[in-house]
């Protein structure tokens, strides 16, 4: 069986990214001129009635090629010292109330579709994870780093398949990782055009793995 030259698939693969950036950039600039324009200032007013601290949560997150970058979020939890390293739970009780509506909702990552405006994220791949967490899967989980060959996305096909959430047991993590890495080897547009219409779909229902 003949197989493309190795040239003609990489020219294939940097077409592909290229269409995928494209994409990605349209796609968020619309959702920033057309959604965020008008739910920033509402969601903010809200956060702020709500408890003390920032409109928006910045944390470090680990990117493509593992390069650390600020992940956007609407602020969910009162400030505290161990949000950097201390996953959301069940019950949480650093969640404010307005928190707790906007997470089961999935509006406090909507910030992060400046994230895909600037680059550092895709509106579809891997989710990125705390730098702590990235570290300790790293050595736990044998293809653990292989989800950070692509730009981390808002949405993949993990989420959309039931791996969203708090990871209490390795086995959920590796799941989550599996779901990824088929992402990786079978993305396409249609693939991704796929998985945010699922997203939008689940969108409509509270979503009960999300504190």
């Amino acid at each position: 069986m003949m197989t493309k030259p190795l040239l003609t698939r990489q020219l294939e693969f940097n077409s592909e990214e290229r269409a995928k950036r494209i994409f990605d950039f349209l796609f968020a600039l619309l959702v920033v001129v057309f959604l965020l324009s008008w739910i920033i200032p509402i969601v903010a007013i809200i956060i702020k009635i709500d408890s003390p601290g920032p409109v928006f949560f910045k944390q470090q997150r680990s990117g493509r090629y593992n390069i650390p970058f600020y992940c956007l979020k609407f602020r969910s939890m009162k400030v505290n010292a161990a949000s950097d390293i201390l996953q959301a739970s069940k019950e949480d009780d650093r969640i404010t109330r307005v928190g707790a509506f906007i997470r089961k909702t999935s509006i406090d990552e909507l910030p992060q579709f400046l994230n895909v405006l600037m680059g550092e994220m895709s509106v579809v791949g891997p989710r990125p994870h705390m730098l702590k967490h990235t570290e300790e899967y790293a050595q736990s989980i044998e293809n653990f780093m292989d989800r950070h060959d692509v730009a981390p996305g808002i949405t993949g096909w993990a989420q959309v398949s039931g791996h969203r959430g708090e990871t209490k047991e390795i086995q959920a993590m590796i799941n989550r990782v599996n779901a990824d890495i088929w992402y990786l080897h079978n993305r396409t547009f249609f693939l991704d055009i796929k998985i945010i219409f699922l997203t939008v779909w689940k969108f409509t229902k509270l979503n009960h793995n999300a504190f």
